[in-house]
């Protein structure tokens, strides 16, 4: 009998290995806590309530979704520097409790808990999201609603909360100390400010497409056509994203996880990306230049053209929908014209000055073509009647170049009482169509193009005019149309053609 004599085998002990349950579970722990952050609340409220505030009536109720679409970016950057900061104050919590050692005997790696960190951010952005598509959809809704929006100019506010958590959890990495995000934030808003301060005007500077928000094309008061914005706003949304992975995966680096091949392969890949998508954005296409001179010198060639009313309405695309609505102001102005004006066939033509950007409100020239008015790309408001005006100067005088603010005679009576009668409110949209707001003294009246000049006294016989029963009037500018018409008819003459009493002083051009 005999007997094998084994050495007893040893087993070596092994570390725990990754759970990402409990990475999941850390994660959902402190979205939770982030959610639930004074900072953050007040943000999201904030951000709420702006929307609810300003959509109902954004835009007079005609809003063109491709601008629509850049108003949802600015908002979201409040909700992203608090995230910043809770974020960045929820990773230096066990420093500032001074628990960082009993995560020790933990199963979730240091590298896994900063990744806990970094997921925690996506249900704030997504939130963030629900608003942005939320503040889309109601102004999409509107009636008045024309062009459309982008994918990537929406992303954009999810995007920035997401980057900004990510820099407020690679922050807390670099520099153990609370006060530093705090002073981060103060960086960033004296960044933003000299950024718009400095740049808000220039266009062309690629260098802009750095910044996670790009604001432009709000000062100009005239929206684009969708194909002449020229912004790289798909590229814009690849490098935001590509640069939160960047920073996140730095974060990831920074907070243990220095050996793992693949988050140092993917924070190279994505390292790659961003700089592939800041290139790509910052070059501007050639094509977008050229569009936009065609579109200001010769519309007519980009343009659509339908038939209201024995008058012809010729608009970009995106805005033929809108040809029934200008059709209705026309013929509310014929309807008081005398003469042949009353069945006069007109041409409407939508006008734009896209050459000199975005940011840029240039006056359009009057068109020297007879029975042609400019329409604009807004609409509502005061754009009403001001394009209502402007049909009136072009049924009494015969063409935009002559009702400019040149025409210094009596006919600028006849002009504003067509163009304002037939309102629902004369003497408030009087005051509207004017520079300074007035009813009184004279004034410079807003127009699609150049505009026109009222003196004190042709302003004196307007108002006279409008308070006035609507049918007498009418009666008596049918039966002295071709008076009134007259080139060089003074407005003491109109004035006692219509019944009213005549100013003192003569007729003077501005």
């Amino acid at each position: 009998m005999s007997a094998v004599m084994e050495a007893p085998r040893t087993v070596a002990p092994t570390e725990p290995g990754p759970s990402w349950r409990a990475v999941v579970a850390l994660a959902l722990f402190e979205a939770r806590e982030l959610l639930t952050r004074v900072l953050v609340l007040f943000a999201l409220l904030v951000h709420v309530a702006w929307i609810v505030w300003r959509t109902p009536d954004s835009y007079e109720g005609y809003p063109a979704l491709q601008d629509v679409d850049r108003a949802t970016q600015g908002p979201p950057v409040l909700v992203a520097l608090a995230v910043l900061l809770g974020v960045n104050h929820a990773v230096l919590r066990a420093k500032r409790r001074d628990t960082e050692r009993h995560f020790a005997v933990l199963v979730v790696q240091p590298w896994q808990r900063t990744v806990a960190h970094l997921l925690s951010v996506v249900p704030v952005a997504a939130v963030v999201a629900v608003c942005v598509a939320g503040q889309f959809t109601w102004e999409a809704l509107k009636p008045g609603a024309i062009g459309r929006g982008s994918v990537g100019e929406l992303l954009v506010g999810p995007l920035t909360v997401l980057l900004f958590g990510a820099a407020g959890v690679l922050l807390a990495r670099l520099v153990a100390s609370v006060a530093a995000a705090p002073l981060l934030i103060v960086f960033l808003l004296f960044l933003i400010l000299f950024f718009f301060g400095a740049s808000s005007g220039d266009e062309e500077g690629g260098t802009r497409w750095l910044y996670p928000v790009v604001m432009e094309g709000f000062g100009g008061g005239n929206a684009f056509p969708s194909d002449l914005l020229g912004r790289p706003a798909a590229w814009h949304a690849v490098y935001l994203l590509a640069l939160c992975l960047t920073i996140g995966l730095l974060a990831v680096l920074l907070g243990g996880g220095r050996r793992i091949r693949t988050v140092q392969g993917a924070f190279v890949g994505m390292l790659a990306l961003t700089v592939l998508g800041a290139f790509a954005q910052m070059t501007g296409p050639a094509a977008t230049t050229a569009a936009r001179e065609r579109a200001s010198v010769a519309p007519e060639k980009e343009q659509t053209c339908v038939e209201r009313d024995g008058s012809t309405y010729c608009a970009f695309p995106e805005w033929i929908p809108r040809a029934t609505t200008w059709a209705d102001t026309v013929k509310q102005v014929q309807s008081l014209a005398g003469g042949a004006a009353h069945d006069q066939k007109l041409l409407v033509r939508q006008r734009i000055e896209a050459r000199y950007g975005l940011n840029t409100g240039s006056t359009i020239d009057p068109s020297t073509t007879p029975h042609q008015v400019t329409v604009g790309t807004t609409w509502g408001g005061n754009r009403v009647p001001e394009f209502s005006v402007a049909v009136a100067g072009v049924l009494v005088t015969g063409s935009e170049k002559t009702a400019t603010r040149d025409l210094c005679d009596g006919r600028m009576v006849t002009i504003m009482w067509l163009g304002l009668a037939g309102r629902p409110d004369p003497m408030g949209d009087l005051a509207r169509v004017r520079l300074d707001d007035s009813v009184s003294g004279s004034a410079l009246v807003l127009s699609p193009t150049t505009g026109l000049y009222m003196t004190d006294g042709q302003t004196s016989v307007v108002r006279q005019l409008l308070d006035q029963p609507r049918r007498t009037v009418a009666a008596r500018v049918t039966s002295h149309w071709a008076e009134l018409t007259a080139p060089k008819v003074t407005t003491a003459e109109v004035a006692r053609l219509l019944g009213v009493e005549a100013p003192k002083e003569a007729d003077k051009c501005l």
